[in-house]
């Protein structure tokens, strides 16, 4: 299996199809389930993957379409050799802050938990990282937004034994007016090997303005889909 970790809040763990906390249940054709694309558990089992990826991890919140399947969907016809699968590592958490993802924090102990059990049934080949809107809110916050995104990256790296490890981040699409451009800035500012940027603006958002549609997340999903697959996979006659 190749395995991708998911990680982040909300937008990452997915709100698309969300409304007055209930999910539509609406699953778009991209992201519909497939034999080749398994899902770790929250018990750490592998399982058929199907949305809502996150819906036993981020579990205080309602979890709607996120970016995983439809990424998950678009780069499995490219992995070689043929008839290799992709595995989902779900580890994103809605409302949550950069420092909550602090090394010896629980969100990032459990995202190396997990990605480490994964570990054990493939190779890791990127994480895929979707947060700051919660970091948007605070001056100070939005100030330490880069060099922790850097301290981030790098323990990953570490902590997974992979220094070279991709990590392929998204760039707000939402968030505080104030600090928005700030924090983008930030990410958009990050120049670390095997680190690639996929924006978001521009992107629909439900009527919270915070949250991508279904629509949008499939998109974002194929962008990063194709993010992997330019910066990461060998090139094809």
């Amino acid at each position: 299996m190749r395995i991708f970790v998911l990680s982040g809040q909300s937008n990452m763990a997915g709100r698309g199809g969300v409304h007055r906390r209930r999910w539509d249940g609406v699953v778009p054709p991209e992201c519909a389930p497939c034999p080749s694309v398994l899902r770790l558990s929250a018990s750490l089992d592998w399982v058929e993957a199907r949305e809502p990826l996150h819906a036993d991890i981020d579990t205080a919140k309602t979890c709607g379409v996120g970016p995983g399947m439809a990424f998950a969907r678009a780069v499995l016809p490219r992995l070689d050799p043929p008839g290799s699968g992709v595995g989902l590592v779900p580890c994103a958490v809605g409302g949550t802050a950069i420092r909550e993802w602090a090394r010896g924090e629980r969100l990032y102990d459990q995202m190396v938990r997990r990605a480490r059990a994964a570990a054990a049934f493939g190779e890791i080949e990127a994480v895929l990282w979707y947060q700051g809107e919660s970091d948007a809110e605070s001056d100070a916050a939005t100030a330490a937004y880069g060099a922790n995104l850097e301290t981030l990256i790098a323990n990953v790296r570490e902590d997974l034994g992979l220094p070279q490890l991709p990590f392929i981040q998204v760039a707000l699409a939402s968030g505080n007016k104030k600090n928005i451009e700030k924090v983008r800035e930030a990410q958009l500012g990050i120049n670390l090997p095997n680190v690639v940027t996929v924006d978001a603006i521009g992107l629909s958002l439900n009527e919270d303005h915070l949250h991508l549609t279904t629509e949008s997340q499939v998109k974002l999903g194929e962008m990063l889909a194709q993010a992997y697959m330019s910066n990461f996979l060998p090139a094809t006659c």
